[in-house]
């Protein structure tokens, strides 16, 4: 048998969720068993813990969790053997099957990445999903020419999952991070982390009539959308980029094509539900190297899967700062 978060609709059509002990024949199907130790949260997994599943989830009862760090237990695939360090994040698992907030899960072999050298299962945890997509934003601003010297990089939503790793990745690497957040409590926790400046949403928040404004940033992780990074795309150094990773702010884009054509600025997609293999043992390689674990720290909160409905909502409202380490576990 395993534990699990186990969410369940009841007779009024609303979910609930509670900690249960399972049958191994409720695994979901896959080449790969995974004795799991830890997970995480997300702004998704927020949702699929919310009452009707955020739309995520269409199957009922269901055990969320989009993330989670293990040991493979047992493997009809060659490339994974018993005691195998293994992690896990996207492909829709705990969404459309279940995920993480479980002591075993069974999926298919290519969903898995071997855990780094140096990282442990709550280390990487603590990066998970939104660690991932930021060093994926990390990289494709250095292929589009980004390098260390050349100005300001810019990083919204700062004090959230994504923003926490990538103020802390660039600032590392040697970059001038100005972390933009709407909390001032933060202001402590993100120079911590490494921001060299603190730019308040407010300063953002507001669309502008011209198109171009003053050349401000050498590149931009953003994990808002929405108003700001349009307003963010005016003020980009001449042929800058900008990694976009998350719509915290909304998905409409109130843009003009101006930047794009009179200074070639680059609006770059990050997606790493679906991200090839070889891109992401890359992040993860980057993350083990650049991302300094003594600073993995500050972003944690500790939770068991009891705390996570709770957690969930919090999430939902913003009211989460850096990354939750689920210990499954406890």
């Amino acid at each position: 048998m395993f534990r699990a978060l186990v969410m369940e609709k009841g007779a009024d059509g609303v979910a609930v969720g509670t900690v249960q002990h399972l049958d191994d024949d409720r695994l979901a199907p896959g080449e790969v068993t995974v004795a799991v130790s830890h997970s995480t949260l997300n702004y998704k997994d927020g949702l699929c813990l919310s009452a009707n599943g955020g739309g995520l989830v269409k199957v009922w009862p269901h055990v969320p969790g989009i993330d989670f760090a293990g040991v493979v237990e047992a493997s009809d695939d060659p490339r994974y053997a018993p005691g195998d360090a293994v992690v896990l994040t996207g492909w829709r698992v705990g969404e459309v099957q279940w995920g993480g907030y479980a002591t075993r899960a069974r999926v298919r072999a290519d969903w898995l990445v071997p855990l780094p050298a140096g990282l442990s299962a709550a280390q990487a945890m603590t990066v998970g999903t939104a660690g991932l997509s930021a060093m994926l934003g990390v990289l494709a601003l250095e292929a589009h020419g980004l390098v260390p010297g050349a100005g300001e990089v810019l990083v919204t939503g700062a004090a959230g999952g994504v923003g926490s790793v990538a103020v802390a990745v660039l600032a590392h690497l040697g970059y001038a991070v100005a972390a933009v957040t709407g909390r001032p409590e933060t202001e402590t926790y993100l120079r911590g982390l490494g921001a060299a400046r603190i730019v308040p949403r407010a300063d953002l928040a507001e669309t502008v009539k011209r198109p171009l404004e003053p050349e401000t940033w050498a590149g931009c992780v953003d994990a808002v959308g929405g108003v700001m990074l349009a307003r963010v795309l005016g003020q980009m150094k001449y042929r800058a980029s900008v990694a976009a990773v998350g719509l915290a702010g909304g998905a409409a884009l109130p843009a003009s094509v101006i930047p794009f054509l009179l200074r070639g600025v680059n609006l770059l997609g990050i997606d790493s539900v679906l991200c090839p293999f070889a891109q992401r043992q890359a992040a993860w390689a980057r993350i083990a190297r650049d991302l300094p674990l003594q600073k993995l720290q500050a972003m944690v909160v500790p939770a068991g899967l009891g705390d996570l409905p709770g957690l969930g909502a919090a999430i939902l409202r913003g009211g989460v700062q850096g990354r939750v380490v689920v210990d499954v576990t406890a």
